[in-house]
């Protein structure tokens, strides 16, 4: 399995991120979720806002990352004027 997650640094505006969701759901191939991050171990979390897409395995995630959607979803997450990360990995059990 692949994820493909994204960490922001700021609070993200719930409208504004709802329409950045539904653009993200555009994406063949993957679950797409997101949420809030509430807490860290130890003092205030690093990251306010957390988004992630999983996808079965490797190749339906190269598959995806070639289309117009998954790239539209990365200027829109510019657009929003959060500062984010983006992180690519290979999960297994």
């Amino acid at each position: 399995m692949v994820r493909a997650f994204v960490v922001y640094e700021g609070e993200v505006e719930e409208a504004r991120f709802a329409r950045h969701a539904e653009l993200c759901r555009k994406v063949q191939g993957a679950v797409f979720r997101h949420g809030h991050v509430f807490g860290a171990p130890m003092g205030e979390p690093r990251f306010k806002y957390y988004a992630e897409w999983e996808f079965p395995d490797r190749e339906a995630f190269k598959a995806a990352a070639r289309t117009a959607e998954f790239m539209a979803t990365g200027q829109d997450a510019m657009e929003m004027g959060v500062p984010f990360a983006v992180s690519f990995a290979e999960i297994s059990e």
